[in-house]
């Protein structure tokens, strides 16, 4: 569906939920004083962890999964690099990075 201006309502929706899980993780990951790990270990969800990216995934906490195009939306309201971002009210500031873990891509989000 769009509106009068042509935006999909529907991206738009996506996008708040993708803010919405974003800083609900983000929030974990600040109070373990980690970073937000995500990694895809099937096509259709992601899996977040809580911790050192630099240790062996057995370390980190997992704390949940999020379908597909809802981390596939967080990766497109972000950036590689510093980011700075305001969701609802409150500003978040994290470092966007890559790694590998087990042969697998991860997205790393670290406070600043």
């Amino acid at each position: 569906m769009t509106n009068g201006s042509g935006a999909n309502t529907g991206e738009r929706e996506l996008q708040s939920q993708a803010l919405q899980a974003l800083s609900e993780y983000l929030e974990l990951s600040l109070d373990a004083g980690a970073s937000l790990i995500v990694m895809r270990h099937a096509s259709d969800t992601a899996t977040l962890y809580v911790g050192d990216a630099s240790a062996p995934r057995e370390e980190l906490k997992r704390r949940g999964t999020i379908p597909a195009p809802l981390a596939n939306a967080i990766l497109d309201a972000t950036r590689a690099g510093m980011n700075q971002l305001e969701i609802d009210g409150k500003t978040y500031r994290f470092f966007r990075s890559f790694t590998h873990m087990d042969d697998l891509a991860a997205v790393v989000f670290s406070s600043t």
